[in-house]
């Protein structure tokens, strides 16, 4: 049986939502197994940041002050974002941290067991998590 070597989140550009002031991304959570293979945990995940300034200038008019998001944005930003989205969900209706966490990483052993792979939650919760940026993505960045 093939083990699970690590988890990964691929993050792409949402190219028809994003622009010069809005970066709209796609996070997709994997296992890697092993093998090489690769299991898809969540998908549906991302989020969408907007930059906009508003400054009033001496004369008191308000106006805005446009720079571009692409500009601002650090991959560093971007994969701490990705990291955070495919997490446990923070703490709400009386439940606790470690409830959702629970939770969290049984569902993901649960998908594991539902394509073949015996996974225990805890030692998923202790695999090293890496974060892939997509080339168009890295190119919009960089840009």
């Amino acid at each position: 049986m093939t083990a699970v070597a690590r988890l990964v989140t691929v993050v792409d550009l949402r190219a028809d939502e994003s622009d010069a002031h809005t970066m709209s991304v796609s996070a997709r959570h994997e296992a890697v197994l092993a093998d090489g293979r690769h299991i898809l945990l969540l998908d549906g995940r991302g989020w969408t940041s907007a930059l906009m300034h508003f400054r009033t200038p001496d004369d008191g008019a308000l106006r805005e002050d446009v720079t571009d998001i692409w500009a601002v944005t650090s991959i560093e930003e971007i994969e701490k974002s990705a990291r955070t989205v495919v997490a446990p969900d923070e703490p709400f209706a009386g439940y606790t941290r470690e409830e959702l966490e629970d939770g969290h990483w049984a569902h993901l052993s649960d998908v594991l067991r539902q394509q073949g792979v015996i996974a225990d939650a805890r030692e998923l919760k202790q695999l090293p998590h890496d974060v892939t940026l997509s080339e168009r993505l890295l190119a919009r960045v960089r840009s």
